[in-house]
């Protein structure tokens, strides 16, 4: 840990006293060489970005953005250095419209901001903690070090970060003073019991805004923010209450999807200044099936064959949420349905080759062997075949290949 440390600190400290424009022309570089040299995070980019539907973007302009969201992620890293040693956080980051919080907070007590990990997302904490006070909820990384000089480039004005642990009764300390209660709530989250749409797609957030708004009555604010030729622009949106009169079960998930609604709007303007790289549709929790086996875009191609239709159960089964898509054999179109599941159909084989980035995870149960080295190289991390099944029939095969138990 201390040699990590050590080590991260001697590679950024050159960063510390380049420009802003050096930086992100340095990240720039640095994010195309990720998307071709670091397949993993190429291909979660790519797959996140297709399984996004209301952005309907073409294979080009998806590669495009693709590129451009890792050169975004280089850049907010290199800015680590940067920012440890700024004292005036307004010469890159500023607030159109900050009077809209300040108004707000005139009774005594405190606003919520609900934001997104856009641009640099580190920014929303360090700007609102330069002009007013701030708390915001962060989850602590292994390196205890590492996490000390982050912390101390998020609270260098100020502000104060508490953890997961001190969520409720820090945010309700919070709120009782003029003060703002930063939550980042893009994080994809099946352990929170709360799903809705997001991008066309179902994804789970964490409840957290909205039941604190409900609870307290205080406003809940969307920031967001965007790079703009090499300076950072930082919104608020009106504000949005809570009505404490009404069921909770039905106040929180309105206020949630307007708030996550907001998100989306502006993620949508300059898709690339967001973090891909996080699986946002991600369906299950751990523990319940193996690593390689638990993504939340799956693809079946389905051979022609006695009494396969019969097995197919199972992978709704081991896949109750997850979005599946089953390539069947023609001849098979009347007799197999899938609830939620998406049925494609091909006549030859070949055409099991489908140039489609969403399949983060592929099962061939046929035994053409094309398909794994294609989906491969397209953003699949796994591709289990017919023969690595050892069991004779296919659904006990399989839940003994998946389950992690």
């Amino acid at each position: 840990m201390t040699i990590t440390y050590f080590a991260i600190l001697l590679a950024t400290l050159p960063f510390r006293f380049l420009s802003y424009k050096t930086l992100h022309r340095i990240g720039t570089s640095l994010g195309t060489c990720a998307y071709y040299l670091i397949p993993k995070f190429r291909k979660r980019t790519l797959s996140n970005l297709s399984l996004a539907t209301t952005l309907n973007l073409d294979n080009k302009t998806l590669k495009k953005v693709a590129r451009g969201s890792l050169q975004n992620l280089m850049i907010t890293l290199l800015e680590y250095a940067k920012l440890s040693g700024e004292k005036q956080i307004h010469k890159i980051a500023t607030c159109l419209n900050p009077e809209r919080a300040m108004e707000l907070m005139r009774d005594g007590k405190g606003v919520i901001f609900f934001c997104a990990h856009q641009a640099n997302w580190e920014l929303l904490f360090l700007e609102g903690s330069f002009r007013m006070k701030g708390v915001a909820i962060g989850r602590p990384i292994k390196n205890k070090q590492l996490y000390a000089w982050i912390l101390s480039i998020r609270q260098k004005f100020g502000g104060k970060i508490i953890t997961p642990k001190e969520a409720i009764a820090g945010s309700l300390r919070a709120l009782k003073e003029p003060a703002f209660l930063g939550i980042v709530g893009d994080q994809g989250m099946p352990e929170s019991g709360f799903s809705s749409l997001f991008f066309g797609r179902k994804a789970w957030s964490s409840p957290v805004p909205a039941l604190l708004a409900h609870r307290t009555g205080r406003p809940v604010i969307v920031a967001t923010c965007h790079r703009e030729n090499g300076t950072y622009l930082i919104h608020y949106s009106e504000p949005l209450f809570a009505n404490q009169n009404a069921p909770k079960e039905k106040e929180i998930p309105r206020l949630m999807n307007e708030m996550l609604q907001l998100l989306e709007t502006s993620i949508a303007k300059k898709p690339e200044q967001w973090l891909w790289q996080h699986n946002r549709w991600k369906q299950q929790i751990r523990g319940r099936l193996k690593q390689r086996f638990r993504h939340e875009s799956v693809c079946i191609v389905v051979p022609n064959e006695k009494g396969i239709l019969e097995e197919l159960p199972v992978f709704r089964e081991l896949y109750p949420e997850e979005f599946l898509t089953f390539l069947l054999p023609a001849e098979l179109r009347e007799q197999f349905f899938m609830k939620d599941a998406e049925l494609l159909y091909y006549t030859r084989l070949e055409e099991t080759l489908l140039i489609d980035f969403r399949f983060k995870l592929v099962y061939n149960l046929t035994e053409y062997k094309k398909i794994k080295r294609h989906y491969l190289k397209l953003s699949a991390f796994y591709v289990l075949e017919r023969n690595q099944l050892t069991r004779e029939k296919l659904s006990d095969a399989l839940r003994q290949e998946v389950y992690a138990n």
